[in-house]
């Protein structure tokens, strides 16, 4: 079965979403970090898992995909 993405905005992402950000990144969003760096138009997606750690900030106006 093919894989399922559905487009939201940046700021409607929760923790536990796998999202694929613009720049084609695949993160599994662990917490969120708003505003990003004192910004409020920017958001951060970390991913926290025994794997990888990772961070991706974005606009958070910014279209993502969410993994359904």
């Amino acid at each position: 079965m093919a894989e399922s993405w559905t487009t939201v905005k940046a700021h409607d992402v929760k923790a536990g979403d796998t999202v694929r950000t613009p720049s084609g990144q695949v993160v599994v969003v662990s917490r969120i970090e708003a505003p990003f760096l004192g910004m409020s138009n920017m958001v951060a997606f970390i991913e926290d898992t025994p794997d990888r750690w990772f961070k991706q900030p974005v606009t958070s106006d910014s279209d993502v995909e969410i993994r359904n």
